[in-house]
């Protein structure tokens, strides 16, 4: 291929951050490093990088290409190590992103595991509950909830959370007693804001057999999930959320879960990989961490 080489500087440089860092991985001089992408950036007639005196940052473009690259050299890593049947110890940067409750007590203890099991792997957690484009920040896999709506990825079931309808009970001491779903329209909510759509996420509740879809009115919206649950605790109203946000407080009488007989479907928890052919050995290594029984 023409541009592999220019290809491996390119996605060095981003790896690093630097050219000099890069040259030094590549064993070669700075300059021709950066003679190398300055090539790639006349192939495409695009420039790759915002370049400052102290720092380099890909441009819209860069990221683009960023994306295919490492693709692309994931699927050369796989075919090579298919090829000679070796089974080689996972290395590399595997960059996973994840909602950050989630992330920080769910996957975090998992790939501090993994790390330790594999000491040549190099963790990139990267958190937020804003929804990612896995190719584009150049990720190796995503963790979603609920349902997923993009057809060209890969998906993995690998969790499922129980949501629960709570309240403290300094709250409940004040208002009236929720005994049937049709009590809740007289008590105030805490909703989360879906970062995907910006709009509330509505109560979900199963009374009598049936799906129940409540919008109640609130007057006060988050869109953090931890932030969530400490409005619950501070009295703010009810707040529905996944088990293992609360669940330490429900265990201490802090917060009380309401109308547990009515708790709906459990959320889906699904590992997202792009839709590759072949699948390099630190992206395999995590699927085994998070699917092992």
């Amino acid at each position: 291929m023409k541009n592999l080489s220019q290809l491996l500087h390119f996605t060095s440089v981003v790896k690093h951050g630097s050219f000099a860092l890069a040259a030094r991985e590549l064993s070669l001089a700075p300059s021709s490093v950066a003679k190398s992408v300055g090539r790639l950036e006349q192939s495409l007639d695009t420039r790759l990088f915002h370049r400052t005196t102290r720092s380099v940052h890909l441009t819209a473009e860069g990221q683009q290409l960023y994306a295919k690259c490492s693709r692309l050299l994931d699927e050369i890593e796989a075919l090579e190590l298919r090829d000679l049947g070796t089974k080689v110890e996972p290395t590399g940067a595997l960059r996973i992103g994840a909602p950050i409750a989630y992330g920080t007590r769910v996957i975090l203890p998992i790939l501090t595991d993994l790390q330790r099991t594999h000491p040549a792997l190099d963790i990139d957690l990267r958190l937020s509950d804003e929804r990612v484009d896995l190719l584009a920040d150049g990720l190796d896999a995503v963790i979603r909830f609920g349902k997923l709506d993009d057809s060209s990825m890969i998906s993995r079931q690998i969790d499922s959370q129980e949501l629960v309808l709570c309240a403290s009970p300094a709250y409940l001491a004040l208002h009236a007693p929720i005994r049937r779903v049709a009590d809740l329209n007289c008590h105030l909510l805490v909703t989360f804001r879906l970062p995907t759509t910006g709009r509330d996420r509505p109560v979900e509740l199963i009374e009598g057999g049936k799906k129940v879809t409540l919008s109640p009115s609130s007057r006060f919206h988050i869109n953090h999930g931890d932030a969530l649950a400490e409005a619950a605790l501070l009295g703010a109203g009810l707040a529905q959320t996944p088990e293992f946000m609360v669940r330490q407080h429900l265990e201490r009488g802090a917060l009380v879960e309401l109308l547990p007989q009515c708790r709906p479907t459990s959320l889906s928890v699904s590992l997202v990989l792009p839709g590759a052919r072949t699948r390099p050995s630190r992206v395999q290594a995590l699927i085994d961490a998070l699917t092992r029984d």
